[in-house]
């Protein structure tokens, strides 16, 4: 290829595609390694081989069969990472059901949207996670509950009609906390009259390119979209992917990152399952000393996270006391690895063969990702290559013409990974999607003669906290709520062990006072935590253009130089 070349790149292979749906290639899996451990979890002292996690998976397909749930319709799930979650995500793909990610950090308000939006007919719920009371927001949310009827009749939620509740840790003892909610084990008690044959026929009628799961990205104005993804994208990027890794069924893979996001029910749960692999459950939610633990009792040999994960790893306190010889590969994605990193993971946690990937949930979610062969450099200064039946292209931003070789332009995808779209915003999806099916990525890169890839910059006005995408949009919207709060920006400014921190400038109302600890407590249980701003500056004015725009780049630069003046005043 020439270096005067245009920026595309089209990476096919000897090897096909898979044309099978999520339940059809699970059951090949099934029927070659049935004794193999297919996922352990320690938070619940529980271990399934891949015959087990099957049978499992089909009691609770055929509980929601007989209560009235099939092809085409939404069921959300909010917990964190447990065998249930693993189980839900396999029961929905069996019977053709879309399953709806919601993300555990969520409060009422941003639940009540996901609900909304994307029309869910029924939720699995875990009772509470720390100080998040599930239960508590739903009564609130749907006071309906509280009756004895077996079906909800929702006034606010006009679509959903059942919520199922769980305990991953207590299964026995299940708080309901009110009539209106369905246990777990009723529902696989519901199913004991649907037979095998009759569950088999059903899935024999489902395609490949069915929708399957809805997840959420946020988007640069307003609240998250729904990313709606079929079969075919999600078990392909998969499979890919551990292909890619040399990840085979002799693979145990610790998963630290959360099953709701892409990266864990994809590129954790289903790549494992794709290829026989474990699943190892260490935590129900990041914690570097159970994760610890995990790699080292189950002797792990791979390892997912993003940067501040492996940070949070290497710098714990009893790191040098577990025995992490038995890992030798994983990704690590959602933020930039710096050199050290890289360096430290390989040589103190052992993983040699540590790969990094970029991508987007739009895209299933992995486009790019370095090879155990290539060099160090290219590990930290690219992003590697497109996987395997994938094209890729830079465009200039204003043109959209491709690009030369080595010039910076907006990122494209083109392939059987992108999205079929966002999920009632047909607005947005042609905005994302162009007439010759290539999905803007909105993130600025370059690319060399081998089809590597470099990211430069994010045309998107995006914050990357610890791998969280976060869209200042969605928290102005919400701070305007505030009635003190006249005028609002909020961007990221860099942070070593993050990546970045949210901030935010607050213009006050006229002859109205507030401060950083009222607005804070404003946002309390009210947003995600890790959308809340970290700085606060109130000031006069905001710096703006002379048409009206908000100038982030001058208050990102300004927030950081004061930063890190007193950074050195405390040194």
């Amino acid at each position: 290829m020439k270096a005067d070349a245009k920026s595309y790149y089209h990476r096919g292979a000897i090897t096909p595609l898979l044309g099978s749906t999520i339940a059809e290639h699970f059951q090949t899996i099934v029927e070659r390694f049935p004794e193999r451990e297919a996922v352990v979890s320690l938070p619940q002292r529980q271990r399934l081989t891949y015959r087990q996690l099957s049978e499992n998976v089909d009691r609770l397909a055929c509980g929601l069969l007989q209560l009235g749930f099939g092809r085409g319709d939404r069921i959300g799930i909010w917990s964190t990472n447990n065998i249930e979650w693993l189980l839900v995500q396999l029961a929905t793909a069996r019977i053709g059901v879309i399953l709806v990610n919601i993300n555990p950090a969520y409060r009422s308000r941003e639940l009540e949207y996901s609900l909304l939006q994307s029309k869910v007919q029924a939720l699995f719920v875990i009772p509470r996670f720390r100080d998040s009371n599930y239960i508590r927001m739903l009564l609130e949310l749907v006071p309906e509950l509280r009756r004895e009827d077996e079906i909800i009749a929702s006034k606010a939620f006009p679509d959903l009609k059942r919520i199922f509740v769980f305990d991953p840790l207590k299964p026995a003892a299940t708080e309901t906390a009110a009539a209106g909610f369905t246990r777990w084990q009723d529902l696989l008690a519901a199913g004991e009259s649907i037979s095998a044959t009759m569950l088999q026929a059903l899935g024999s009628k489902l395609d490949r390119d069915d929708v399957i799961n809805i997840q959420y990205t946020s988007g640069t104005t307003g609240f998250p979209k729904a990313v709606m993804l079929t079969h075919h994208n999600i078990l392909n990027n998969a499979w890919f992917s551990a292909q890619t890794m040399h990840f085979d069924e002799h693979d145990r893979l610790v998963v630290p990152v959360p099953f709701y996001h892409c990266f864990g029910m994809v590129l954790a749960n289903l790549m494992c399952l794709s290829v026989g692999a474990c699943i190892v459950i260490g935590c129900e939610h990041f914690d570097a000393a159970l994760v610890l633990a995990a790699t080292a009792i189950e002797k792990c040999t791979a390892i997912h996270g993003v940067p501040t994960m492996f940070i949070e790893i290497l710098e714990h306190e009893e790191f040098d006391s577990f025995d992490l010889s038995s890992l030798r590969t994983g990704i690590m994605a959602g933020a930039p690895c710096p050199p050290e990193l890289m360096t430290r993971v390989i040589e103190e946690m052992h993983c040699r063969e540590i790969l990094i990937g970029y991508g987007q949930t739009e895209a299933s979610p992995l486009t790019h990702l370095t090879t155990r062969d290539d060099s160090f450099q290219r590990r930290i200064d690219t992003v590697g290559r497109n996987l395997p039946h994938q094209e890729v292209k830079i465009i200039d931003t204003d043109s959209r013409a491709t690009v030369p070789m080595g010039e910076i332009g907006e990122i494209c995808f083109r392939g059987y990974h992108v999205m079929r779209g966002y999920f009632g915003e047909p607005a947005k999806t042609a905005e994302a999607i162009d007439d010759a099916g290539w999905l803007l990525s909105g993130d600025l890169g370059s690319m060399d003669v081998e089809g590597y890839v470099s990211i430069t910059g994010r045309r998107k006005d995006m914050i990357i906290r610890g791998g969280e995408n976060i869209y200042p949009r969605e928290i102005e919207d919400f701070l305007f709520n505030h009635p003190g709060i006249a005028e609002v920006a909020v961007f990221g400014v860099a942070d070593r062990r993050l990546g970045e921190q949210v901030a935010a400038w607050i213009k006050p109302h006229a002859n109205v006072t507030v401060d950083a600890d009222e607005i804070r407590e404003f946002c309390q249980d009210k947003i995600a935590h890790f959308k809340i701003p970290k700085y606060i500056r109130i000031v006069d004015e905001l710096p703006m253009t002379v048409t009206g725009k908000l100038q982030k780049f001058k208050m990102r630069e300004e927030m950081e130089a004061l930063l890190r003046q007193e950074k050195e005043a405390n040194c």
